[in-house]
């Protein structure tokens, strides 16, 4: 077998591996590169020396049978008997749920996670967003300090385990899509710098030095990053691909990373004869990300809209603090903002940031499946002290209101896991760091994170604690009990109804039209022929439709459709879809 690595400042380097250790030799037609042969198969364990260094791990490893600190492991991708043919699932018209496999079940594994899978395919949802797989520290984490970029924390399962997983929502008709980081690395088990200069001190990010996108080096640092994203792709049969964080990717060459990330997909998709997309986190509201490249855009497909986001969360519970603030001045003309025109912050002055934000989105050239809507996600939940859901402190009729709006309104909807059925669990930040001063450093910052903002060091949850964790497992008895049935049932009839109703899957945002009374507290949009009423007051309201006749299609409380005078009349803390005949 053929081993080979990226050392562009050694004098030298030596692979270890099984039982045998051997100096690889230069390339001679790729600069920095080092090649060498050695008998190896599926499983054979090796590392490579660089200079008079320690044995490490592959930086392109496919497998860390013993964590990021141990040694690489040969895997032969063609031993694994694909069971499902797949065609795959394109973006627009998606239902995404995302998932942490650690907490998804108690087991926290991909084979107990694959066994669930049949409630997310009852449920409606289209794709599995999984958060990042990568291999970090300890057993349970959220997955953000993962390194070796091809590999499959062992913990979950392995490589195996993850194509037995594709495979399975595969057959249930399901996409998959993976979370991966390009931004950082973990800083425990990242030996990348002993290869090469992958990161850069030219820019700094809230991780330390860059990941080295346009420094010297930097092509084969991109390189590295692009295979790593294709060979998820190809070798997992992934479905898409989310890119945590992409406004911390520092990159001042002409043809950015994630244009050249975009396109290198969209030709494995071509190749592959189906579906590829990108996700992508980003906080610059800059519509160049999701714009085709063709029109001068980076040609990502879709990306996160946490301004939708912020704008619902304020108006669901009225919090104010830090990033809200700008949101809660006026929480249902900023809801209505994002509806009709995708970011609340497209050129507008931000007092949270002191400058002004974003940078209007061309409905004409951008569809609205190209931004993603959510009431929560991984991060808006883990980030809050103690990772209380918003059923902790909405009712079910507010947690109603809120699935309305997502699973009805223009973008594409995404879940977290557990949200569908109001989990009372709930979703804290938790590490299993095995260095200690790491984990003292990790638990110290947390509490003082919180502490500034009036949080007793007591009331915030030790990450390091394995009790952290637990509490975070979903409860999977909760389904079948009130009120977590009904709201379930809910979710199923939303996704159900956006299915059957094709104005709800209509990608253009300048179709939505709005209409609101804060003082009533009840905000309604239309598309096409189907309107979506909202009442988040704890009274009944009033709310005027027009003379057409409409016929309710859902409700969360009984409702009668509106009379000849066309007010409908919403109970207290609901929601009414209704079509127009």
């Amino acid at each position: 077998m053929q081993f080979e690595v990226w050392a562009p400042q050694a004098d030298r380097v030596t692979l270890h591996c099984a039982d045998s250790t051997r100096a690889l030799e230069r390339d001679p037609e790729r600069t920095g590169w080092w090649t060498g042969g050695a008998e190896a198969a599926d499983g054979t364990r090796y590392g490579f020396a660089v200079d008079d260094g320690p044995v490490l791990p592959d930086p392109r490893s496919r497998r860390q049978p013993d964590g990021p600190d141990g040694l690489s492991a040969v895997v032969d991708h063609e031993r694994y008997a694909w069971r499902v043919p797949w065609a795959g699932r394109p973006l627009p018209g998606a239902v995404l749920y995302e998932l942490h496999v650690g907490t998804y079940t108690r087991e926290g594994t991909l084979d107990a996670a694959a066994e669930r899978l049949g409630h997310l395919a009852e449920l409606g949802v289209t794709h599995v967003e999984l958060m990042p797989l990568c291999p970090f520290p300890g057993v349970h984490g959220w997955g953000y300090e993962g390194v070796s970029l091809w590999a499959v924390h062992e913990p979950y399962g392995g490589p195996e385990a993850l194509k037995r997983f594709v495979d399975r929502a595969h057959e249930l008709g399901l996409g998959v899509v993976l979370d991966v980081v390009h931004n950082h690395l973990g800083p425990s088990g990242n030996y990348l710098p002993a290869f090469g200069p992958y990161f850069t001190r030219n820019h700094h990010t809230p991780w330390g030095a860059a990941v080295n996108l346009d420094a010297p080096g930097s092509d084969e640092v991109r390189a590295y990053l692009l295979g790593s994203a294709l060979a998820w792709l190809r070798d997992y049969r992934l479905d898409g691909l989310r890119l945590d964080a992409v406004h911390a990717l520092k990159d001042t060459r002409a043809c950015h990373f994630l244009e050249e990330l975009s396109t290198a997909v969209d030709a494995l998709a071509a190749e592959a004869g189906r579906p590829l997309f990108l996700i992508a986190e980003s906080d610059l509201n800059d519509p160049r990300i999701v714009t085709p490249r063709a029109e001068g855009g980076l040609g990502l497909h879709a990306q996160w809209n946490d301004d939708f986001h912020h704008a619902l969360h304020t108006t669901l519970t009225g919090e104010a603090q830090g990033y809200y603030e700008d949101f809660a001045r006026a929480p249902f003309a900023a809801l209505a903002k994002t509806l009709t025109g995708g970011w609340f912050h497209d050129g507008t002055y931000s007092s949270f940031r002191g400058r002004r934000h974003g940078r209007p989105l061309d409905r004409a050239r951008v569809s609205a499946h190209r931004l993603l809507g959510y009431t929560q996600t991984h991060d808006q939940v883990g980030n809050r002290a103690q990772g209380d859901r918003l059923a902790a402190s909405l009712s079910p009729g507010l947690v109603a209101c809120a699935a309305a709006l997502v699973l009805t309104g223009p973008f594409t909807p995404m879940l977290f896991m557990g949200e569908e059925w109001a989990a009372g669990t709930p979703w804290q930040f938790f590490t299993d760091h095995t260095d200690p001063e790491l984990a003292e450093a990790v638990r110290k910052g947390r509490r003082r994170e919180f502490a500034a903002h009036g949080w007793a060091e007591e009331d915030v949850p030790d990450p390091q604690d394995p009790a952290t964790r637990e509490r975070s497992c979903l409860d999977w008895s909760e389904p079948q009990s009130e009120p977590h049935a009904r709201v379930l049932a809910w979710y199923r009839e939303l996704i159900a109804l956006r299915r059957s109703q094709p104005d709800l899957e209509d990608p253009d945002l300048s179709d939505t039209k709005i209409a609101y009374d804060e003082g009533a507290r009840w905000f309604a949009f239309r598309r096409g022929d189907v309107r979506v009423v909202v009442n988040f007051g704890k009274e009944p309201a009033g709310v005027p439709l027009g003379g057409r006749r409409a016929r309710v299609l859902a409700a969360w409380e009984p409702v009668e459709a509106p009379g000849a005078d066309g007010v409908l009349s919403v109970p207290g803390e609901s929601c009414v879809v209704l079509t127009q005949e």
